[in-house]
C-alpha cells in the first residue's frame, strides 16, 4: 500500500476518502494534530485552497499528499457558504450551528436548490508542477429542518428530491456512489490510471 497524507483532521473526509480509495492501493492517512500543519485558506476558490493545503502538508511531511477543499453553494445566498462552508457561523462553529444559520438564513427564500462542491488535488511532493485535480458536483435543496444522523456537515439538511431523503440518511456506500466527493474520487481515479 503507498502511504498518502490527506491535509486535513476531519475524520468524515478521511473515512470516505479511505473507503472511495481503498481499492486502488493508497493508504490514507490524517495529518498529525499539530499546529505545523495548519495552513491560511487564503483562496477566493476551493481550487486554490486546496492546493495551498496539499502543498503545505506535503512540504512538511515529505508525503505524497491529497487535499479536498469542497462545501455547499447555495445560489440563492450568491454562493454562500462557499469556501467558508467549514466557518459559516464563525471559526469554532459545529456544523449543527452551521446548517442553523444556513436554514435561517434560507427562511423567506424559495428558491432552495444548493449543490455541494468538491475539489481534490493530489501532489506527488511539495514542489509538484503538474498536480492531480479533479472536481465533483452534487445537487440537492436546502430542507426547512435536519433530518436523519448519519454523514457530517452540511448532510442533514441537504435534501433529494429525487430520492426523498437527505444526504444524512443514505447509506455510506450508496452517499460516496452520488456525492460531489465520491465523482471527484472517480475523475481522480482516471487521471491518475496511467500513472500507477
Amino acid at each position: 500500500m503507498k502511504q498518502l497524507l490527506l491535509a486535513s483532521g476531519n475524520r468524515g473526509k478521511l473515512r470516505e476518502l479511505s473507503l472511495a480509495l481503498q481499492d486502488f492501493g493508497f493508504e490514507l492517512q490524517l495529518q498529525p494534530k499539530d499546529a505545523a500543519y495548519e495552513v491560511a485558506e487564503t483562496g477566493s476558490t476551493f481550487v486554490e485552497n486546496a492546493i495551498i493545503k496539499a502543498r503545505h502538508a506535503s512540504q512538511i511531511s515529505g508525503l505524497p499528499t491529497l487535499a479536498d477543499d469542497s462545501g455547499l453553494i447555495v445560489p440563492a445566498l450568491k454562493g454562500e457558504p462557499g469556501v467558508y462552508s467549514a466557518r459559516y457561523d464563525g471559526e469554532q462553529a459545529s456544523d449543527s450551528d452551521n446548517s442553523t444559520l444556513l436554514i435561517k438564513n434560507m427562511r423567506n427564500i424559495d428558491d432552495r436548490r444548493a449543490y455541494f462542491y468538491c475539489c481534490l488535488v493530489m501532489m506527488q511532493h511539495a514542489d509538484d508542477p503538474a498536480p492531480v485535480i479533479a472536481e465533483g458536483r452534487w445537487y440537492g435543496e436546502i430542507s426547512q429542518q435536519s433530518q436523519g444522523d448519519g454523514g457530517f456537515g452540511y448532510d442533514p439538511v441537504f435534501y433529494l428530491p429525487d430520492l426523498n431523503c437527505s444526504a444524512a440518511e443514505l447509506p455510506a456506500a450508496e452517499k460516496l456512489r452520488l456525492s460531489h466527493r465520491g465523482q471527484a474520487v472517480q475523475q481522480l481515479k482516471s487521471r491518475l490510471q496511467p500513472k500507477v
